[in-house]
């Protein structure tokens, strides 16, 4: 194996034009980025004669900003600007950002790189998992979840890792903690008699061919909200994802997404594409969701998972995640029939396997019916007059068909004419509009913002009151000009009449 060149050594390449270049970070800028200094010559060692003498040009200089002896945290800040954040999406930054200043620079942020040891580590996670959340502890206790523990442990493993690899430190202390267990979220999915009632409750506040298409589909939710009309084809019936939207702090991004398999084309059923034809001619926007507050952008994230809860809580469904509502599809489609790489396909999986894992529970018993009916095929068992295997207890009564629901959906209390209108925009802003109709014949809108819906009320209370006032004056001028305009009408024509 070749030898690793330690930290201020520099680097010596031949390059695809026969020369040798050598090349010596010599120091770090304001953002933590190298500057490098290079040399060029015939032959490696008289390369390697003006790499030194470079060295020796910039006081044989070691850049100062990365040494065995830094503070681990300065290290973790180095390594995330540098190797991390460059390689990864806004919103997965803005995760790496929270956990590197919450939870790892306060712990452990002082200990030397050079010193950090596999015990301090472990304790380090001992102690977040009793007693390091910093906010909602109320909800959710003091401690981080073992899902947060783990994942800190991933970016301290990751930054070291690049250290041993710059031969700053010899071994990796975060290799063989012990770390809590890996836990799968549990997976909910809507019953059929769910579905009715969240369908019907969903079309009476007018988020129907949303939730229709997700429960046809199973796109991701960012997925979902990127999708513009000319992504389908009326024609086939295709719709093609291309596409995600995301939120970072308040800013809706759109990009493409992550894996090429979620690159993928969709064939809707008849029915769903018959819906969003009808649906079509109700939106005058290229987004098929359009937001209903901001001109030529989609319906946020946040405002359909929060619009979801309130579809749930009002269709009286149990409360689930709108990741479910996948998981909802998927459990269907399999249960009817659909074949797992087919659905793979759908899901914008890498593999089978991963549909395969997360679905295992609904393939286990696909499996067990297909055997029973191969053991029937071939073994020649004949089913008992229930219709339950040799050797096993009867089957219980197959359940009947759901019947059509007479659920009434809940339409919920309307605002009294002249009071404005309140939206939530986010997890953290709701908005306030007063739309009166001016003088000029027109509307005009203004708007208030607030964190919380009650502050809201109280912004557009003041703010209606303030356009009355202010619609009332203009009025009251209005009105003086008219008077003043017929006075100047009339002596205008009393002049004439004595000129005649």
């Amino acid at each position: 194996m070749a030898r690793k060149r330690k930290p201020g050594e520099g680097t010596v390449r031949q390059r695809k034009d026969g020369r040798w270049e050598g090349r010596v970070v010599i120091g770090y800028d304001d953002n933590g980025y190298p500057k490098t200094k290079n040399v060029l010559a015939k032959t490696k060692k008289e390369c390697v004669e003006k790499l030194q003498k470079l060295k020796e040009e910039y006081g044989g200089l070691k850049p100062e900003k990365v040494r065995p002896d830094m503070a681990f945290g300065d290290w973790l800040q180095f390594w995330y600007e540098n190797h991390c954040k460059p390689k990864i999406r806004p919103t997965t930054q803005a995760t790496y950002e929270s956990r590197i200043r919450l939870h790892i620079i306060p712990e452990i942020g002082h200990i030397p790189l050079n010193k950090l040891t596999q015990n301090d580590l472990q304790q380090f996670y001992g102690r977040v998992k009793k007693n390091g959340r910093k906010s909602h502890t109320e909800l959710y206790g003091e401690g981080l979840s073992d899902r947060m523990v783990r994942m800190c442990h991933a970016t301290c493993r990751s930054a070291l890792e690049k250290a041993v690899q710059d031969g700053l430190i010899r071994v990796n202390p975060a290799i063989g903690c012990k770390l809590p267990p890996k836990k799968a979220r549990e997976m909910q999915v809507l019953t059929r008699d769910e579905l009715q009632r969240f369908l019907i409750q969903a079309q009476a506040e007018g988020y129907y061919e949303l939730f229709l298409l997700e429960l046809a589909t199973g796109l991701r939710r960012g997925e979902l909200m990127a999708l513009q009309w000319d992504d389908l084809d009326f024609k086939t019936g295709v719709l093609t994802v291309n596409k995600q939207v995301y939120d970072v702090k308040g800013e809706l991004l759109v990009s493409k997404p992550k894996t090429k398999a979620s690159i993928r084309k969709i064939v809707l059923p008849p029915a769903v594409v018959e819906v969003l034809r009808e649906y079509k001619e109700m939106v005058h926007s290229r987004w098929m969701f359009p937001s209903p507050v901001k001109e030529d952008m989609p319906l946020g994230p946040g405002v359909v998972r929060k619009r979801l809860q309130l579809i749930l809580e009002h269709a009286g469904c149990k409360h689930v995640r709108f990741h479910d509502l996948r998981h909802t599809f998927a459990t269907l489609a399999l249960e009817n029939g659909m074949d797992v790489k087919t659905l793979s396909a759908m899901l914008g999986h890498v593999s089978a396997a991963t549909t395969l894992d997360i679905y295992t529970h609904i393939t286990d018993d696909m499996q067990r019916t297909a055997a029973a009916n191969i053991d029937r095929g071939i073994g020649k068992a004949v089913p008992s007059e229930d219709g339950s295997e040799p050797g096993q207890e009867p089957a219980p009564a197959q359940s009947e068909k759901p019947k059509i629901t007479d659920f009434k959906p809940y339409m919920g209390r309307k605002r009294k004419s002249g009071t404005g209108c309140i939206s939530q925009i986010n997890d953290h802003l709701y908005e306030g509009r007063y739309s009166p109709m001016w003088i000029n014949g027109k509307k005009l809108s203004r708007n208030v913002y607030a964190h919380t819906r009650e502050e809201c009320e109280e912004k557009l209370k003041v703010l209606i009151m303030e356009m009355k006032a202010e619609l009332a004056e203009l009025k009251a001028q209005k009105a003086k000009r008219e008077v003043q305009d017929q006075a100047l009408e009339g002596k205008k024509g009393k002049k004439s009449k004595r000129t005649k």
